[in-house]
């Protein structure tokens, strides 16, 4: 789950709003929908063919390691390099995303992706496979993909205008499931046929995506979209999106250049908004449980014999249930308080992983978790609406690297607290209980808290 209504805060609710306006639909334009909106859908694209590239990577790797009698010593390194290079480079990334050309970087990771899988790629052609090569070409991939997100985030607000944010933040939302769908199946058909195959489609996917960029047109001078700032225009730029006494709850300023108080910035950002501060906190736990009931789930899945066509199914349920989530948030999120969004998703979450210990695994357990799934989105939808809104353009990109730092730390941490659980409890189901006792906690928490209970609605945020 990612992260936000419109209004002001700072001068988030004034300049922001125009600027993306204006990107919408150019000067003297009416607004367009945004089927018809060229450079939003430039974006979602180029988007989504790194979230299908990454996914068929994802099976890729594994079976090329298998393949290749990998140890599981070097299948855990490889997880583990893709996990920390995101975490590292995020926050970073973030800061970039703020001080350079966001078409540019962007463009730059892609091409440089285009690279590093061609290069494996053209070495499983010629017999010249190396551990060392591919894992090299598994953390430069991480941590490219992690300076990509944060663009492209920010630059969303930039090619739409604030009364279709939501819509877009929605349809955006069921994009990673439509690489989840599609990416494993391609994967494994692929490398089944060459074992080069995937790694060519990815060269291919990052060229595609590489052209397109080149035709997106992000609005001029404005931070971010220009060439880099001097010191002094930086801290200028953060004054104003940050206000006279900073962001963060002691007031400090913003007088150091350079990359580590641009970062810094971002989480005083974070830190001095209660809401994006109390959503962050919410979903970075909420994630946490999440990933580990999915190997609580896969442990279960072992005890009770699944086979392997079911389980496919059983995870596949989770990917048609956002899907369908995804293309169906944008109206409910119009139609629904933001309160009753957030907290009904927090308690249909306990619910129906109570029920999950209760059915059998496999399919049963796969229609539950397409429910969770399908409401997702419309979380996610809701609250990162509101983070974009109400963050100036000039901290957008270090709003989302704090994001991403937090879902990625929940995604590193979830398996392991999975494994943790299991064996703990001695058991799947009682695991599986153990999650529903976590996520229990979670939702009284959030019903407790004023903030979440008082989410602003889209159109009168303060």
């Amino acid at each position: 789950m990612t992260a936000v209504p419109t209004g002001a805060a700072g001068t988030a609710g004034t300049g922001d709003a125009t600027d993306a306006g204006d990107a919408g639909r150019g000067p003297g334009r009416p607004v367009v929908p945004l089927s018809r909106n060229r450079d939003y859908n430039v974006l979602w694209t180029s988007q989504l063919l790194s979230e299908l590239a990454l996914e068929i990577a994802a099976v890729a790797v594994p079976l090329l390691l298998i393949a290749r009698h990998g140890s599981p010593v070097q299948l855990g390194l490889a997880s583990s390099a893709l996990a920390a290079a995101h975490m590292i480079a995020v926050v970073p990334a973030g800061v970039l995303a703020d001080r350079w050309d966001r078409r540019r970087l962007m463009l730059g990771c892609q091409l440089l992706r285009v690279l590093g899988t061609a290069s494996l790629a053209g070495a499983l052609l010629l017999g010249r496979y190396a551990f060392w090569h591919m894992l090299l070409v598994v953390v430069a991939d991480g941590f490219l993909g992690s300076v990509f997100d944060p663009a492209e985030h920010a630059a969303l607000p930039q090619v739409v205008p604030p009364a279709q944010l939501s819509t877009a933040v929605a349809r955006n939302a069921a994009r990673p499931y439509v690489a989840t769908l599609v990416g494993p199946a391609v994967a494994g058909f692929l490398f089944a046929a060459l074992p080069s195959g995937p790694f060519l489609a990815n060269a291919a996917m990052f060229v595609l995506s590489s052209v397109a960029l080149c035709f997106l047109r992000l609005p001029r001078g404005r931070t971010g979209t220009g060439a880099r700032r001097r010191p002094a225009d930086r801290q200028a730029a953060d004054r104003q999106a940050v206000g006279p006494e900073g962001a963060g709850p002691e007031g400090a300023d913003n007088d150091g250049p350079g990359a580590g108080a641009d970062a810094m910035a971002g989480f005083r950002w974070v830190l001095g908004k209660p809401v994006i501060r109390t959503t962050m906190a919410w979903m970075l736990v909420t994630n946490l449980v999440f990933s580990a009931l999915l190997i609580v789930l896969l442990a279960l899945s072992g005890e009770d014999r699944v086979g392997p066509g079911e389980l496919g199914l059983t995870m596949a349920c989770f990917g048609v249930g956002g899907l369908l989530g995804g293309l169906l948030a944008a109206r409910l999120h119009s139609a629904v308080r933001p309160p009753v969004i957030l907290l009904g998703f927090a308690w249909t979450a306990v619910a129906a992983t109570a029920v999950m210990a209760l059915v059998p695994a496999g399919l049963p357990q796969g229609g539950l978790l397409a429910v969770l799934a399908f409401l997702a989105p419309l979380a996610n939808t809701t609250v990162l609406t509101h983070q974009l809104t109400v963050t100036p353009d000039a901290l957008r990109g270090r709003m989302s690297g704090v994001a991403g730092f937090c879902s990625g730390g929940a995604g590193v941490l979830g398996p392991a607290l999975g494994g943790a659980l299991t064996g703990i409890a001695g058991g799947g189901v009682a695991a599986v209980l153990l999650c529903a006792g976590c996520l229990l906690v979670v939702a009284l928490a959030a019903t407790l808290s004023p903030t979440l209970r008082r989410f602003p609605a889209p159109a009168s945020e303060s």
